[in-house]
């Protein structure tokens, strides 16, 4: 038995039952009848998850209207649009809509429990109606086709909104797969007319050109717009609650509905790159390929063609490659800092082909970046780039092992040159990469194993000096760490990671990991008594600042917490100050003196209790905690002593 059998002869999953689907079993044998009125075409009805739109006339037994959408019935001439399994319905509607055909008119007699007598109907009766009467529905199925939500694809409507307040019904399909959103620059063609045909917005020759989120069109036509493609046609259904205000037409009060005819004619994506926008990138035209896939991938080698300009009244031209540089294109890795930020950034975000206008602020220009003639500094600039091409990463897959480690060592020199430039996190960029790539390396000897592992444990010490520099203590230690579980005594493992132990303020666990240098690699003891005094210095500083903020903390007597948290506050206030300034150690040992002479029989529990608070407060490292921790303290010696 093959497999498409056994799938065949598996038990079917149930589909979980709706609430329309219980709604549908209480329906009592002639509570609900049709009357064909006037017969459809086509064989198809709509199912769960079609859009209809229709007209619904509501008659008493009698014949008397009721309320009705239709203009000769006192109407107002704009047809009901619902989604099958949706939308809320009343439940004759929804169990008798799915029977008819396209244009067809139906009558369909409903007993109360059927309409708005139904318990717990869904939908609201309008006021004054008769919803315990028995009464005529007379429905036309003007159209239905099925309905996605936020999907120019595939599907022939688009549920835009959640409500159905904005719906597009597509005409002629786009090109693409891109659909414009803010920040972009639209033009496209623009008529409107209300439900009932009334012409508000005349079609024009000149497409209307608007900017994507900067309120120049009816917030509903830019929920519609926002799903289409370029080139492409639509009608655009927007109700009420999304008809505001804007340059492109006036908006009556009494308009429940609006049709926007749309045709997408053009859009240039924007692209606001830090999200605050000062660095925009333009695109001014379409490259080859699909976006993101065939943009430049990192360490890519591009080659572009450039214009620089000032962002003054007279737009200053400060480099033109096809002038200055004898028409031959400028040449770059991305990844390794060779172009200012803001220039990578944006180019790295191209398709071959591609040219873009990118405005960007002096700190991801040139104030960061060796400043070309003619650019003075803090200066806002603007570049004109095309994407000529690119090379991607030469592929390691069938090297040989020497060839791979070549590789990599020039990747790592690329790293060292960022880090001594000061460029830590490209740096780090490097490194990991080569690190990314070391996981399908798989050495054949003993010989290759050790080169390789060596390798490696350099590389994550590279990585974990970039941490350093950074500031990222833990991430520096969690680096180290895979070195010294490869490799218990490795010095250089065991002196970085000190040195981040430093940095995070666990003083205890720098000093064993020096110590152990000295152990394990007596090369290494200038290297680790460097950093034992570096450390000692480190503890005195931090042992001197809580000193300062503890000064005076034991001096109170038992009871005094109001004065206590107020001095505590200012010394954590002027700590830094303390730490640039670096009092003498005479006026500490002055002030010392002096608050020894006014100190109650108390206080003198400060000096015995000093030395275990000294390693708490150090341990703690952070000043908020070590002022808490401190009260606490306090308030325990005062209870035991009072």
């Amino acid at each position: 038995m093959d497999a498409a059998e056994q799938n065949h002869l598996l038990p079917k999953k149930k589909k979980s039952e709706t609430e329309d689907d219980k709604r549908r079993k209480r329906i009592v044998p002639g509570s609900l009848l049709k009357a064909v009125v006037r017969p459809g075409g086509g064989d198809s009805s709509p199912k769960d998850g079609d859009q209809i739109i229709y007209h619904c006339t509501v008659r008493t037994l009698d014949g008397v209207v009721v309320e009705s959408t239709r203009s000769e019935c006192g109407g107002r001439g704009l047809p009901i649009r619902d989604v099958l399994g949706k939308s809320k319905m009343i439940l004759g509607l929804l169990e008798g809509i799915p029977t008819m055909h396209k244009a067809e008119i139906a009558m369909f007699k409903m007993k109360p429990e059927m309409h708005y007598a139904e318990k717990d109907c869904p939908v609201s009766a309008p006021g004054n109606f008769p919803k315990y009467d028995e009464l005529h529905f007379e429905i036309e199925l003007l159209d239905f086709a099925k309905a996605k939500a936020r999907s120019h694809h595939q599907t022939k409507i688009t549920i835009a909104s959640d409500d159905l307040g904005v719906v597009k019904k597509i005409v002629n399909e786009g090109e693409g797969w891109e659909s414009p959103r803010e920040p972009y620059e639209v033009k496209a063609r623009i008529s409107a007319k209300s439900g009932d045909g009334q012409v508000l917005l005349s079609p024009k020759e000149e497409p209307y050109f608007f900017t994507f989120g900067k309120f120049e069109v009816p917030k509903g036509l830019e929920i519609g717009i926002g799903t289409m493609a370029r080139k492409e046609k639509a009608v655009i259904y927007v109700r009420k609650q999304y008809l505001t205000e804007s340059p492109l037409m006036h908006i009556a009060h009494d308009l429940e509905e609006v049709h926007f005819e749309v045709e997408l004619v053009h859009f240039i994506q924007v692209r606001d790159m830090l999200g605050d926008g000062r660095l925009i990138k333009r695109r001014i035209r379409d490259g080859r390929g699909e976006f993101p896939m065939d943009c430049p991938l990192q360490d890519s080698r591009l080659s572009v063609h450039y214009r620089g300009m000032l962002l003054n009244e007279d737009k200053t031209v400060f480099y033109d490659s096809r002038i200055e540089n004898g028409d031959e294109p400028l040449e770059f890795s991305s990844g390794e800092g060779l172009v200012p930020e803001g220039f990578e950034m944006c180019t790295r975000l191209m398709l071959p082909g591609e040219i873009a206008l990118v405005t960007c602020p002096p700190d991801y220009a040139y104030d960061k970046f060796p400043r070309p003639p003619g650019v003075p500094e803090g200066a806002h600039v603007q570049w004109e780039i095309e994407l000529l091409g690119f090379e991607t990463p030469r592929d390691w897959t069938g090297l040989d092992f020497q060839s791979i480690m070549n590789e990599a060592e020039n990747i790592r020199s690329t790293g060292n040159r960022l880090f001594k430039e000061g460029k830590f996190e490209l740096a780090k960029a490097k490194y990991e990469k080569v690190l990314r790539e070391f996981n399908h390396v798989n050495p054949q000897d003993d010989e290759e194993g050790k080169v390789f592992g060596e390798a490696r444990n350099m590389l994550h010490l590279n990585v974990a000096a970039c941490l350093l520099k950074l500031g990222e203590w833990r991430k520096s230690v969690e680096t180290c760490n895979k070195v010294l579980e490869a490799k218990p005594g490795h010095a250089k493992g065991l002196y970085r990671r000190g040195m981040a132990y430093m940095g995070g303020g666990e003083y205890e666990a720098a000093r064993n990991d020096f110590n152990m240098m000295i152990k394990v690699d007596n090369s290494s003891e200038a290297d680790a008594s460097a950093a034992l005094l570096k450390l000692k210095q480190k503890e005195q500083e931090a042992e001197s600042k809580a000193r300062k903020q503890f000064k005076g903390l034991f001096d109170k007597k038992p009871g005094v917490i109001t004065e206590v948290g107020s001095e505590i506050r200012e010394q954590t206030k002027t700590g830094e100050e303390v730490d640039e300034t670096k009092d003498n150690e005479e006026d500490d040992e002055t002030q010392e003196e002096e608050s020894t002479t006014t100190v109650s029989t108390d206080s003198k529990w400060s000096e015995k209790a000093w030395p275990i608070m000294k390693n708490v407060m150090v341990q703690i490292g952070i000043q908020l905690g070590v002022a808490l921790f401190g009260v606490l303290i306090f308030q325990f010696v005062s209870a035991r002593f009072t």
